[in-house]
């Protein structure tokens, strides 16, 4: 799954030490998350949606990017 979660941050100057701590989840899993070697569950990424005040859809794309499955 590609995500926009670094860019996100860095608009604001977030470190992902910073962003973990909004999101009270450890600095590796946000670097796995942008990384794309771990998707985050329903709840996380609803709470990142908010967090950037944003769509789940706006950050998160499937691979295939026409969201078909």
């Amino acid at each position: 799954m590609r995500n926009q979660l670094r860019m996100l941050r860095g608009e604001r100057g977030w470190s992902q030490a910073d962003l973990a701590e909004k999101l009270e989840v450890s600095r590796q899993s946000v670097n796995a998350i942008e990384t794309g070697k771990y998707d985050p569950s329903l709840p996380l990424a609803f709470k990142i949606a908010r967090l950037f005040g944003a769509r789940i859809e706006e950050i998160f794309e499937d691979e295939r990017g026409d969201g078909t499955v």
